[in-house]
């Protein structure tokens, strides 16, 4: 039986810099110190939570790898988490104990793994993407032929800032991407006009912010003293700004990207309006993406470099699905 949440106290307190800084805030320090990805930081922050909640708030210091054994296989027989969800979890801990409480882990043998099925990804065929594309509005339709066209991810597609698109070169720049790695990708020539007129209303827009004092997020504190400008520079806008504005903790108006939820569900209701049985998601067009190339006659390693994938097996499971059959083999039935 799943053990029952305490309902939180001090872990759930916001930072208060003119106090002591407390467990949590201290993770959160280390996150940022260590530069991840505000995604992570929050996943890292979640599981960190999880941990001494399960056993009763108890101090991570006080605690061993038995109990981090423990935590780790309730989740994959209490919860029934998937592989990659426990892999996190102790992607977290891992972090926790290494930067945090600087006792690192010893290597944590007996966990119940979680199970691993294996999986392949949802392709669509070429006329199930014109499909999808021909009922969606701007700027969603935009995002999905890009992100079918140059094989970004919606987060990449959503966060591209005006300088990364070279109109001379038909590329696009993506810059901290996952694993915060840098790549090129093909700017789709369809794209084009769809695109100048897209980054013309962003700068429409960012001429009205500058009259209003509106600024681009998204910048570290380290970038910002290297380019003081940049938040009112042009340049540093993003190709999809969101419409609304906010204030942040210092008090500044701000204008973020447009966010990946709205581009998500347009994609989903396109592909109900439109009949696909299929699971369709704004990946499936990366996964499209990927393995049209590969029915092309495209290089399995351009492919990689690419999509970004540090290994070329990961790139690998596209072979698995083109339109060839299962494996790239014919079907004996075929010849009766």
């Amino acid at each position: 039986m799943a053990r029952p949440l305490i309902p939180g106290t001090h872990l759930d307190a916001p930072p208060d810099p003119a106090r002591r800084l407390r467990f949590m805030e201290i993770v959160r320090q280390r996150l940022r110190e260590a530069r991840y990805s505000r995604r992570t930081c929050e996943a890292y922050i979640h599981w960190v939570r999880r941990f001494i909640r399960f056993h009763g708030r108890r101090h991570p210091g006080d605690l061993t790898e038995n109990d981090v054994r423990a935590f780790l296989s309730a989740l994959a027989i209490e919860h029934d988490v998937s592989a990659s969800t426990q892999n996190q979890a102790l992607s977290a801990l891992v972090f926790l104990y290494r930067r945090v409480v600087q006792r690192p882990l010893a290597r944590v043998e007996g966990i119940t793994p979680a199970k691993r099925p294996p999986r392949l990804p949802i392709v669509l065929s070429e006329n199930e993407i014109r499909t999808i594309l021909g009922r969606l509005r701007d700027p969603a339709r935009l995002c999905g032929a890009l992100m079918y066209g140059a094989g970004l991810r919606v987060s990449e597609c959503v966060s591209l800032r005006l300088k990364d698109v070279d109109l001379d070169r038909s590329e696009i720049t993506v810059r901290g991407g996952k694993g915060d790695k840098d790549r090129r990708a093909p700017l789709p020539h369809m794209c084009r006009s769809a695109l100048l007129e897209q980054m013309a209303r962003a700068r429409t827009m960012h001429r009205a912010d500058l009259m209003h004092d509106v600024q681009t997020t998204g910048l570290t504190s380290a970038l910002r003293r290297k380019y003081p400008h940049a938040e009112r520079d042009v340049a540093w806008q993003y190709v999809f700004p969101s419409v609304r504005t906010f204030t942040d903790g210092d008090g500044v108006r701000r204008r973020h990207h447009l966010h990946a939820t709205a581009v998500q569900r347009a994609v989903r209701e396109a592909a109900v309006e439109a009949g696909l049985l299929k699971r369709v998601t704004c990946h499936s067009f990366r996964h499209s993406f990927a393995t049209h190339l590969l029915e092309s006659g495209a290089d399995i390693r351009t492919v990689q470099e690419l999509l970004g994938h540090d290994d070329v097996r990961t790139t690998m499971q596209y072979t698995h699905v083109l339109n060839r059959g299962a494996l790239g083999v014919r079907s004996p039935a075929d010849r009766l």
